[in-house]
């Protein structure tokens, strides 16, 4: 079994905001990627939320970034919003045959991000993760959902995750509950309430506990995944640093 790894990172690697606060001035945008996997230890691409990107964005990213960086990936919105998420397995054929198997080991968690007004239901639920491949194109894949609204907070939602070995995120949100629960052999968090006015995001206080966090997690012997996704994301590379600068 390979060592438990904890990787911090952001979300995307394009926003003007970091344009001389994390990026140097003069780094042409196209080496932006480049620089920030140099930087972090993987980045959450929240495009695929939207959209299918090609194959050859794919091999592109796939040889900017070095050995050992890993990106996760956002699934399609469309395959997250219907009524019943058992109903869609055309929706996730599409999603699953964009070509990101092209990241080979570069290529982490695939996150699922229910919409707030989903309810925990067993039998979809059950369904839904019928529908998720455990390989693909012989790359084995591994998936996180993130759950919004405190109905999942049900140990029948923590016993289909672990059946699967599907993590629950650990979500720091202002709007949404905190669902912690132990059911994968790796951990996920997306923290999301940084500030402007603090200048790595989160206070000293905060970090400490998240770096407390992912210590336990790898002491349980679990791979953490710890993303500053949201809230003020001009902080968001100071947060990801500031954060890792702890793990060292």
């Amino acid at each position: 079994m390979s060592k438990p790894e904890i990787r911090i990172g952001i979300g995307g690697w394009t926003y003007p905001p970091w344009r001389g606060s994390f990026y140097p001035d003069k780094l042409p945008h196209s080496k932006e990627l480049e620089y920030a996997s140099r930087q972090l230890g993987a980045i959450e691409i929240n495009s695929t939320f939207y959209g299918r990107q090609s194959p050859k964005s794919w091999e592109a990213w796939e040889k900017a970034v070095p050995d050992g960086f890993q990106f996760s990936i956002k699934g399609a919105r469309y395959c997250v919003s219907r009524a019943r998420l058992a109903e869609g397995p055309e929706g996730l054929s599409k999603f699953f045959a964009q070509g990101f198997t092209a990241l080979g080991p570069k290529l982490g968690p695939i996150l699922w991000q229910f919409l707030p007004r989903r309810k925990f239901d067993a039998d979809d639920i059950a369904g839904f993760f019928a529908l998720l491949p455990e390989k693909l194109d012989g790359l084995e894949l591994r998936h996180a959902i993130e759950p919004r609204d405190k109905s999942f907070r049900d140990e029948k939602f923590f016993a289909l995750c672990r059946e699967r070995n599907i993590a629950v995120v650990f979500e720091d949100a202002e709007d949404y509950p905190l669902i912690e629960a132990d059911t994968a052999d790796f951990a996920y968090a997306r923290l999301q309430r940084m500030r402007e006015d603090v200048p790595t995001g989160y206070d000293s206080k905060a970090l400490d506990k998240f770096a407390a966090k992912a210590r336990k997690w790898r002491k349980d012997g679990r791979t953490s995944y710890m993303f500053m996704i949201n809230g003020a994301k001009e902080r968001a590379p100071a947060a990801a640093l500031a954060l890792q600068e702890r793990l060292r």
